[in-house]
C-alpha cells in the first residue's frame, strides 16, 4: 500500500512542476511576437528529449516494445495540447488562455468517471469548482471576452486533461526517464514536421525564440514533465490536475516579478481559492489516511 510521506513527496514534486510551469508563460509572451509557434515547441521538446534520452540509457532503463504505444500515444496527445495552446496563444489574451487552459481540471475527473468508472468525491467536486471560479478571477479580473483563439485554447484543454489521465495510468507501469524522453521526442517530431509546412520563420526569428526554446525546453520540459511523470506514480489523476492548477497563480506572480503586471485584489482572490483548492484535496487524503486501520 502506498505510504503516505510517498503520495506527500510526490504531492509537493507536482507543486514545484507548478513552478518551472508557471515562469514559461512569461517566457512565451515574449517568443510568441514572432508567430512560430510549432518551431518554438519543435525546438523545446527535441532539447529536452536530448537531454533526458542519455540519462536514460545512463540509468540503464528498458523500454520494451509493449511500451512503445503508450509513449506514441502520450505524445501525440501532448503534441495536440501545446500545439493549440500554442495557436490560441497568438490570438487571445494570456488571462483568456490561463483560464480556459485550467478547465481541465473539471475534465479529469469525468474522463476517470466515465473511462475507468472512479467516481469522484464530493469533496474533490468541491475543490474543482473552488479552482474554477480561482482561475476565473486570477486569470481575467472576473471579465472574461471570448475571443478568436479562445476556442483553440479550450480544445488543447481537453488533451491536457487527457495527458495527466494518460500520464496517471501508465507512469507506474514505464521507466520514467525513457517515457518522458519518447513523449517528448514524438511530440517534438510532430512540431517539426507541422512548422516545416506552415511557418517560414527567418533567421532572425530563430535567434529571437532560442532564449525561449533552451528556458523552457530545460525547465518546463526536461525537468517539469519529467517530474510529472514520477510524482503521478503516487497521486491520483484528479488530485495531481488540482495541484497543476496552481501553475495559474505561479504564472501570474511570475508575470508580476518578471514583466511587471499588476494583480488586483479580485486576481488576489483567485490565488487564494485555488489554494483552498488545493488544501481540501490534501485534507481528503488525509482523513483517508487517518480513516484506514492501523496494520500494527
Amino acid at each position: 500500500m502506498l505510504r503516505f510521506s510517498d503520495r506527500l513527496k510526490a504531492d509537493l514534486t507536482l507543486l514545484l512542476v507548478t513552478v518551472f510551469w508557471g515562469t514559461a508563460f512569461a517566457v512565451f509572451r515574449i517568443a510568441l511576437e514572432h508567430n512560430v509557434v510549432h518551431y518554438l515547441n519543435a525546438l523545446r521538446l527535441l532539447l529536452g528529449a536530448a537531454l533526458l534520452f542519455p540519462l536514460s540509457l545512463w540509468q540503464k532503463e528498458r523500454i520494451e516494445k509493449t511500451h512503445l504505444i503508450m509513449i506514441l500515444l502520450t505524445g501525440v496527445i501532448l503534441f495536440f495540447a501545446v500545439a493549440l495552446q500554442m495557436i490560441g496563444l497568438v490570438t487571445t489574451t494570456a488571462g483568456n488562455a490561463g483560464f480556459i487552459t485550467s478547465l481541465y481540471v473539471v475534465v479529469v475527473p469525468f474522463i476517470l468517471w466515465l473511462g475507468w468508472g472512479e467516481k469522484p468525491s464530493v469533496l474533490l467536486l468541491v475543490a474543482v469548482v473552488l479552482a474554477i471560479i480561482g482561475g476565473f478571477l486570477l486569470s481575467t479580473g472576473g471579465s472574461l471576452r471570448l475571443m478568436v483563439g479562445d476556442l483553440w485554447v479550450g480544445a488543447s484543454s481537453l488533451f491536457w486533461a487527457l495527458h495527466v489521465v494518460i500520464i496517471g495510468r501508465f507512469a507506474r507501469r514505464l521507466p520514467p526517464l525513457g517515457y518522458a524522453s519518447g513523449q517528448f521526442f514524438v511530440a517534438g517530431v510532430l512540431s517539426l514536421l507541422v512548422g516545416l509546412f506552415f511557418e517560414h520563420p527567418s533567421r532572425a526569428d530563430f535567434l529571437a525564440i532560442m532564449p525561449s526554446a533552451i528556458y523552457t525546453g530545460i525547465f518546463s520540459v526536461a525537468v517539469g514533465f519529467t517530474l510529472q511523470v514520477m510524482a503521478q506514480k503516487h497521486t491520483p489523476a484528479g488530485d495531481a490536475a488540482l495541484i497543476l492548477s496552481l501553475e495559474a497563480v505561479f504564472a501570474a506572480f511570475f508575470g508580476w516579478l518578471l514583466v511587471g503586471e499588476v494583480l488586483l485584489p479580485v486576481q488576489l482572490t483567485g490565488c487564494g481559492l485555488i489554494l483552498l483548492a488545493v488544501i481540501l484535496a490534501q485534507a481528503k487524503e488525509f482523513h483517508l489516511r487517518m480513516s484506514e486501520p492501523s496494520s500494527s
